[in-house]
């Protein structure tokens, strides 16, 4: 597996913070992944889009190499850290691209901070408003998304499962690295994940409070959505039209929007469909204007 990756770590708001940077010049895009997930989702992505760009890829707080506080997972800390890591690059506005959670976490920072992003590229998430859900409550929400157990096995155990998912239709090297960077490995030889249980839960938490829809408005700067669009059983079939909805209204308020669809593709877009996604990244890019 091929990694030109430079591992480093930046000191924001008294928090260690690692990133790895791809590139040399052009426009900063900065790739924020999902929640219980790392920098290394954009393995296969971020080589490509250096090509044209500066790429960082961060680890947020409570994930991979990046410092675990026991608090300071809702959405006003964790867009502060992106805005501290944003003024470390120096004065040319970046484009933020975020994955799922990180998706959501690029909506809010745009909204918060409407002059600091040249562009936003919401990468399967953005849409994401858990409350919005007919017949969801907190107490129910926190049951069916708590994260699984998974501390009962080895990594090799991991791998084995992991392939049943919806990850084993797109396995590779780099998507074994990604899962893996996710645990640690205890003294006994099981796994433990980085993202803690409680901060996990607090990041939920704060996915149940936030309302993208209401954000939407307040978003100055062009907006990319780049969604996964498969079929399958009757509850998919009612996410997706819940999706293709809840983006519909997205597209109606925001100012400059583009949405890309990526058919028969799982919610690892950055895995299972990485060519497409740089490319369609690559071209929205292109096409801002300063």
């Amino acid at each position: 597996m091929n990694d030109p990756a430079v591992d480093r770590f930046a000191d924001l708001r008294g928090l260690s913070f690692h990133y790895r940077e791809y590139g040399e010049g052009g426009r900063p895009l900065v790739l924020l992944h999902g929640v219980a997930s790392n920098s290394r989702v954009w393995l296969i992505v971020a080589p490509l889009l250096a090509r044209r760009f500066r790429v960082f890829a961060l680890d947020q707080r409570g994930h991979g190499e990046s410092a675990k506080p026991d608090g300071g997972y809702d959405f006003p800390t964790v867009t502060g850290d992106i805005a501290a890591f944003v003024e470390t690059l120096g004065p040319e506005r970046p484009v933020i691209v975020g994955h799922s959670w990180g998706g959501n976490v690029a909506l809010q920072y745009a909204a918060t901070y409407p002059d600091s992003a040249a562009g936003i590229v919401l990468v399967d998430g953005g849409y994401i408003e858990l409350a919005s859900r007919p017949g969801m409550t907190w107490e129910r929400t926190e049951v069916e998304m708590a994260p699984p157990d998974l501390t009962h096995l080895t990594p090799e155990q991991l791998i084995k499962g992991a392939k049943q998912w919806d990850l084993g239709r797109c396995w590779s090297e780099e998507a074994e690295a990604f899962l893996l960077a996710n645990f640690e490995v205890t003294e006994a030889g099981t796994i433990r994940p980085y993202l803690s249980r409680a901060n996990h839960m607090q990041v939920l938490r704060a996915l149940w409070e936030q309302r993208p829809s209401q954000l939407f408005s307040d978003v100055r700067c062009p907006t990319l959505f780049a969604a996964a669009e498969h079929e399958g059983d009757e509850r998919t079939h009612t996410w997706m039209k819940r999706k293709r909805e809840a983006i519909d209204r997205a597209s109606e308020v925001l100012s400059d929007c583009q949405v890309r669809w990526f058919a028969d593709t799982i919610h690892d877009i950055p895995l299972h469909r990485p060519n497409e996604l740089a490319q369609a990244i690559e071209e929205f890019v292109l096409g801002l204007d300063g």
